[in-house]
């Protein structure tokens, strides 16, 4: 089953349900020679070795056994639920946003990233590729057939997602939290204590003729 957060663009939302998945599926498995020709050699940030193994593994046995799986493509519209999806899903598609990236990471899941905004998120692909939880692909296609090769490779998840968990932090807004307070609670003892030496020394100045 594939979900797809559409948030509160509802034309693509509607369209994702009135199509006819099984003549994509159909078109699809009639390109199959075409597609099983696409390369995972690629220019840039390098995948981990255990992603690259799983998909030299593939393209070597691609053919056999090979059959048209059964999909399901399920539009959702604004959700704001986003953990309890993440904690049931296998694997995330999305741009390299930093609070997607965290809040997945926490959760142990792997993820495909799709794009990125020059200069502020271009480090993020890095991460993802350097802690070993996911890869980056712009080509549809292409991100179609890798995650397929994840999702077939039980041993390549298990890796993927212990990986997630060693980048994520789970209890990270509750510890900023209890910074927060700790610091904030040490700055008013330290004003408290201030108040208290000026008022003596203000008693201790008094004129004493009075």
């Amino acid at each position: 089953t594939i979900c797809v957060v559409c948030g509160r663009n509802e034309k693509l939302q509607n369209q994702l349900s009135e199509r006819n998945w099984e003549q994509v599926m159909l078109a699809s498995s009639m390109k199959k020679n075409s597609r099983s020709q696409i390369s995972f050699k690629r220019k840039g940030p390098e995948r981990s070795k255990e992603i690259q193994d799983a998909l030299d593994k593939s393209m070597k046995e691609t053919g056999k056994g090979d059959k048209t799986g059964q999909v399901d493509v399920i539009g959702l519209g604004y959700v704001n639920k986003m953990a309890e999806f993440m904690v049931a899903a296998d694997v995330l598609v999305t741009k390299a946003g930093p609070g997607t990236i965290a809040e997945a990471a926490a959760v142990g899941l792997p993820m495909m990233l799709t794009s990125y905004l020059p200069g502020q998120e271009a480090g993020n692909v890095e991460v993802v590729l350097d802690a070993g939880f996911g890869d980056y692909c712009q080509d549809a296609a292409q991100i179609a057939q890798e995650v397929t090769v994840w999702l077939k490779d039980p041993k390549l998840m298990e890796t993927m997602s212990a990986n997630t968990a060693k980048v994520g932090s789970p209890h990270a807004a509750a510890e900023i939290v209890s910074d927060i307070g700790r610091t904030t609670q040490a700055w008013m003892e330290v004003n408290l204590e201030g108040t208290r030496g000026q008022r003596m020394s203000t008693i201790g100045s008094g004129d004493s003729s009075l």
